[in-house]
């Protein structure tokens, strides 16, 4: 049984840009962003009402939402229902002929079982199922932390291609003074 419409997910190319217009000019607020490895994404989740707006940023140039605002460009990826029971929706669907690309739930953004439903059995509208598990809060945790890691690590090569391009003005090409 379908109980909400969890989120509609919209790829964009760069995160900050898309706040000016979902954060400063609609007014909604950023709950949190988090970086989700194995689809090679980075997603903004911003609260409206009882669903979110999920903004995908790709930044793994081979992941499947890559791909998609390549051949695409930004806009709508997919809208997503919360449901109650994964495996018997997905059981319906495949009763019903529907064709889907997750046959098994896998894990997905906070730890829930998600499962995607192929376009051509939607009428052309990318839909994504999930159901809440217990795990979920230990999940989003770990997530956090290797978000906030990733960052730091950032941080440090920018910081570090920094001092050396000032280390060169400093010493010259030719390290001469």
């Amino acid at each position: 049984m379908i109980k909400k419409i969890s989120h509609i997910a919209v790829v964009v190319p760069k995160l900050d840009k898309a706040m000016g217009f979902w954060v400063e000019a609609l007014g909604l607020e950023l709950s949190h962003v988090e970086y989700v490895e194995d689809q090679g994404v980075d997603v903004a989740f911003l609260p409206a009402g009882e669903s979110d707006i999920e903004l995908l940023r790709p930044v793994d140039e081979t992941s499947g939402v890559a791909r998609y605002l390549e051949k695409r460009g930004p806009g709508m990826h997919h809208i997503c229902f919360e449901v109650d029971d994964i495996e018997a929706m997905l059981a319906r669907l495949k009763a019903h002929n529907i064709l889907l690309i997750n046959e098994e739930p896998t894990i997905g953004t906070g730890g829930k079982k998600i499962a995607f439903i192929h376009p051509k059995g939607t009428g052309g509208v990318l839909v994504e199922l999930y159901e809440l598990t217990t795990g979920e809060p230990a999940r989003r945790r770990e997530r956090l932390i290797a978000m906030r890691q990733r960052l730091t690590e950032g941080r440090r090569i920018y910081a570090t291609g920094v001092r050396a391009f000032f280390s060169g003005l400093r010493y010259g090409r030719n390290g001469d003074e």
